[in-house]
């Protein structure tokens, strides 16, 4: 009688597993038409390249910042860990570099003063109607969380990037829009934002259009999930322990057994 129960807690225990195969699977591959980079975040102990996300954001704040609004950080996340880890008198120095809209002043007028770690990054128009209407009628989206609001994520924002090309013969194509191997309907109205040198990276790094999409990528991933590293490690800590906790049943459950008759 056990020895059927114990078999059948098995069975069901299989099916679970692959049933959670089946659907992890499923999201896997997804995406396959997406071209793919084995992403150095990715996996239970993937962690941020620091280098890769400072680049990232020199190529966020100098091609994709005239656009594109990132309205969920400040500027001193680039210095807390996990993130870019730029050092504290990086953050002031970048920080800086932008004029601030403050006030009002004791005479109720507002003014402009250059920016400190706390404050938002600076949106690049003053409103949803401004920003649509200096694109062609079309909105730029907040990069915020960009990469978890796009099904495929980095991928897909790589894929984008990397995507533009010259349209099929018979490929019709309005005028300002422009065609994209990886967008919905291959149609896109932002023009192509990185080529090769658009970039002068402070490190000596070769701007590529490759490297600078993917360095933009893994700054966009880490704004987008500024958590992940704390998460992995929990995760590999929480997997050590129930490993181990698993065994201990198991210990005890061969031990309890081994006193019961199996004919009873």
């Amino acid at each position: 009688m056990f020895q059927n129960k114990f078999l059948y807690f098995k069975a069901n225990l299989a099916f679970s597993l692959f049933f959670l195969f089946i659907i992890s699977s499923t999201n896997l591959f997804a995406d396959t038409e997406l071209l793919k980079v084995n992403w150095k975040f990715q996996g239970i102990t993937g962690k941020f390249d620091r280098s890769s996300l400072q680049r990232g954001y020199q190529v966020y704040n100098e091609v994709c910042s005239s656009c594109h609004s990132m309205r969920l950080l400040s500027y001193r996340n680039l210095g807390e860990k996990g993130g870019p880890e730029f050092s504290a008198d990086q953050v002031k120095a970048i920080a800086a570099t932008f004029e601030v809209t403050d006030g009002p002043d004791n005479q109720g007028e507002m003014f402009t003063r250059p920016g400190k770690p706390s404050d938002k990054f600076v949106l690049p128009y003053p409103n949803v109607q401004a920003s649509t209407a200096a694109n062609g009628g079309a909105y730029p989206p907040d990069m915020s969380v960009l990469v978890k609001a796009r099904k495929g994520g980095a991928n897909y924002i790589y894929s984008v990037l990397m995507g533009y090309d010259e349209p099929p013969q018979d490929f019709k194509l309005e005028e300002g829009v422009y065609y994209n191997k990886y967008m919905d309907g291959n149609k896109i109205k932002m023009s192509k934002p990185l080529l090769d040198g658009s970039v002068d990276y402070v490190d000596g790094t070769n701007a590529t259009e490759d490297q600078m999409a993917k360095d933009v990528t893994v700054f966009l991933t880490w704004a987008a999930d500024p958590h992940l590293e704390a998460r992995h490690k929990t995760g590999v800590k929480v997997l050590i322990f129930l490993i181990i906790l698993t065994g201990l049943v198991y210990l005890s459950m061969k031990r309890l057994w081994s006193r019961i008759d199996p004919e009873v």
